[in-house]
């Protein structure tokens, strides 16, 4: 598989479980980073995080000083490994996204990371989109933005049969947010895997056309709908051509071997459910 940085950060935070535990905090985020990922293979939020960083702030200023970028979707796409170690546990999914979120994003900067681990979590006990939406909403505030544009989506989904339709309505409510900005992009989301109808490939497809932040977007939905449907029922034509092996600009992680992160992961959810 071909770099990227959405799988840069799940890996970066497989090593921050590993190396720091289930305790980690924020300004230990901050040292992995330092220590493991180039400056100019990091972006919009997590540069000016990481400049910070450099420049010897700490936790919270680190997230605010200087950083316009706080509110987009850096924080979303680190949110995979902690929905992956916290399986059928949402709370514990969200406080670790909310730990690494902190250190480069505020308000709904930081609630999309929590959203979408919370979902991740929450795939490993249900099939249901609809009740891992709402599980994905019960972590973060009830009255932020971001709860608004998934409340509309889920509404559209009942009067739309097409999701072309809903894909309308948010774009004339959410366009006008920066197309890497949290609260667009998991509108985008949450339309792919209610519309996908169960469907792998589908529901990735309806993210991607969605537009915006369209790697992100695919990602996280067919991060969800692999956790639904287990990896016995992945697609051959999604799974064969990456011939289990992932580049990365993590430090010390290149070429690795997806099988292997998957069991070191799978390793540190075992210790999490044992405790």
């Amino acid at each position: 598989m071909a770099r990227d940085d959405d799988i840069d950060y799940t890996i970066i935070n497989l090593h921050i479980l590993e190396n720091y535990g289930l305790s980690f905090t924020a300004m230990n985020v901050g040292e992995a980073w330092l220590h493991l990922l180039p400056y100019m293979q990091v972006y919009t939020a997590e540069r000016a995080a990481y400049r910070n960083l450099v420049n010897g702030l700490e936790p919270p200023e680190v997230a605010i000083y200087m950083n316009p970028y706080r509110e987009w979707i850096g924080a979303q796409i680190r949110a995979d490994i902690w929905g992956y170690v916290a399986p059928g546990n949402p709370e514990l999914a969200a406080e670790l996204a909310y730990r690494d979120a902190s250190l480069s994003h505020v308000k709904n900067g930081i609630y999309g990371e929590m959203f979408v681990s919370a979902m991740i979590s929450a795939a490993f006990a249900t099939s249901n989109v609809e009740e891992i939406i709402e599980i994905g909403l019960s972590v973060i505030p009830k009255k932020s933005r971001l709860t608004e544009a998934i409340r509309d989506v889920l509404k559209w989904n009942k009067e739309y049969d097409d999701w072309r339709d809903t894909w309308s309505k948010i774009l004339e409510k959410y366009g006008h947010y920066h197309f890497v900005h949290t609260i667009n992009n998991a509108a985008i989301v949450a339309m792919g895997l209610l519309y996908g109808g169960g469907d792998y490939e589908k529901s990735i497809s309806i993210s991607v056309m969605g537009g915006w932040d369209t790697d992100c977007n695919g990602a996280t939905t067919g991060s969800i709908m692999g956790i639904i449907l287990g990896a016995k029922s992945m697609p051959d034509k999604w799974i064969k051509p990456l011939n289990n092996n992932v580049k990365s600009f993590v430090i010390g992680y290149d070429n690795s071997k997806i099988s292997d992160l998957a069991k070191r992961t799978l390793r540190i959810a075992k210790n999490f459910l044992e405790k």
